[in-house]
């Protein structure tokens, strides 16, 4: 019982013996189709249903011999007879895998009469993600190529989600074209073949990008009050800050003066301003990929509209003594 040859042999040899000289007609398998549709893993019973007295029986699978009457010839543990009597004659296939799937055939002979029946069973396997693109980090202006391996049966479909904008892709492969900063996100592979719930996973791609400041204005402040200057960057990795005066110096913390700087932005904290603190600050922005930089000014309330009035009347005084100096000239002359 060993040897293929011989089971194959055999197998011909009962087909051929329970059919010799008769019609073909076929065994009730309870109200079940010809076909019949598991999941992979589950239990599934071929009952085979008999209305006569019976002589011999068997069960076959392909060409396999799985039983004889009682006498099991298949070597599998997972099979097993569950009912046999002079009216049913079924079988059980416990944790059904994949390899099961095939064509199986109940034959008994009754009343010097064959009874051959076939029903194909399909195994089913939900779709499931099996291989998928690693979170990606690239720089802005660069090719991303990702990808979403599943497997299934039947054969599940793959598409790819876009998380933002919940736009969708077909296709295991999902290519982006010189990305940009407002394509970063997660995006998410769904699989699915109508067995079971869809399988999704994520993948995130982190865009990389130089700093922009994008928020800066210049501040009034008053002698002995606080006040503060920020200085807002977006950038991917975030940005490091650095902060000059006028003149170039780099600011420092001081007991008047204290520098926060946070995630995104940078601030110049003035718990008390005085004289010297008057003037324009830089912010300088950087990171790996690049920098940025704007200036501000810290003033007194009025002193800008106060400088500019200053210089109109002196420009009034000197042309006035420019006039009456050469009316003086004329009048002599």
């Amino acid at each position: 019982m060993g040897c293929p040859l011989l089971r194959n042999t055999l197998a011909g040899l009962i087909l051929v013996l329970l059919s010799k000289g008769s019609d073909v007609l076929g065994a009730e398998f309870g109200h079940l189709p010809d076909n019949i549709t598991v999941l992979e893993g589950e239990s599934v019973t071929l009952r085979c249903r008999i209305d006569e007295e019976v002589t011999h029986k068997a069960w076959l699978n392909r060409s396999n011999i799985l039983f004889t009457g009682t006498d099991k010839w298949s070597l599998d543990k997972r099979v097993t007879l569950v009912n046999t009597s002079n009216r049913e004659f079924s079988i059980l296939i416990d944790k059904v895998q994949v390899t099961d799937e095939g064509p199986y055939t109940c034959t008994f002979q009754a009343n010097n009469k064959p009874r051959i029946t076939h029903v194909y069973l399909i195994v089913q396997v939900p779709a499931r993600i099996v291989n998928i693109s690693k979170s990606v980090s690239v720089n802005e202006g660069e090719n991303v190529n990702l990808y979403c391996l599943a497997v299934g049966r039947p054969e599940p479909t793959v598409t790819w989600k876009d998380q933002k904008y919940g736009l969708v892709s077909e296709g295991e492969f999902l290519d982006i074209t010189e990305i940009k900063r407002q394509q970063a996100e997660d995006y998410e592979c769904i699989t699915h073949n109508g067995v079971a719930p869809p399988d999704q996973q994520k993948v995130r791609v982190t865009v990389n990008y130089p700093p922009m400041i994008t928020d800066m204005k210049n501040m009034p402040a008053n002698l002995g009050k606080t006040a503060i200057l920020r200085c807002d960057a977006m950038a991917v990795p975030p940005a490091t800050f650095e902060w000059y005066r006028d003149d170039h110096r780099p600011v420092e913390n001081d007991n008047t003066l204290r520098i926060k700087n946070e995630k995104t932005r940078s601030l110049l904290l003035f718990t008390n301003v005085t004289e010297k603190h008057f003037g324009n600050y830089t912010c300088f922005a950087s990171n790996r990929l690049g920098s940025s930089n704007a200036s501000m000014l810290l003033f007194r309330p009025g002193a800008l509209q106060g400088r500019g009035a200053g210089l109109h009347a002196g420009m009034s005084a000197g042309l006035c003594v420019w006039v009456s100096l050469s009316a003086v000239l004329l009048v002599k002359v």
